[in-house]
Parts: structure tokens; sequence; C-alpha cells
């Protein structure tokens, strides 16, 4: 089972890329990096809540369960 990060596919309808999300949101590149590749083990609400307001989308829209 496991847990998969759609930050790209969101970035990507939003045509952000990684440093302006980093920037508007407040986190170094590197947290967002391993975010975006599905190696974070954990995320702050407070983090998923200014990402999702940064990027106009729901945490469904960014996170996603597969049986896997």
């Amino acid at each position: 089972m496991a847990i998969i990060v759609n930050l790209d596919v969101m970035m990507a309808r939003r045509k952000m890329s990684l440093s302006e999300l980093s920037e508007k949101v407040g986190l170094t590149l590197a947290n967002l990096s391993i975010l975006k590749t599905g190696k974070a083990k954990a995320i702050r609400f407070s983090t998923l809540e200014a990402i999702c307001q940064t990027l106009d989308c729901q945490p469904g829209d960014l996170l996603e369960f597969s049986k896997e």
C-alpha cells in the first residue's frame, strides 16, 4: 500500500514551477522536491494547507491511495 503524491500534476495544471511554488509556500526547494518525488514520510497539515491554497486545490487532488 502506498500514498502517491500528485504535486507535479497539480503544478503542471497551474503552470507553476517548483521554485515559484517554493517562494509562495515558504518551503525550501529541497523539501518540496522530496514531497514531489514521493520520498517524504510525513507532511504537516499547515504545509498541505499552504500548498492547497497556493495551487487552488483540495488535499485529495495532491494525495492518492494505492493498494499496490
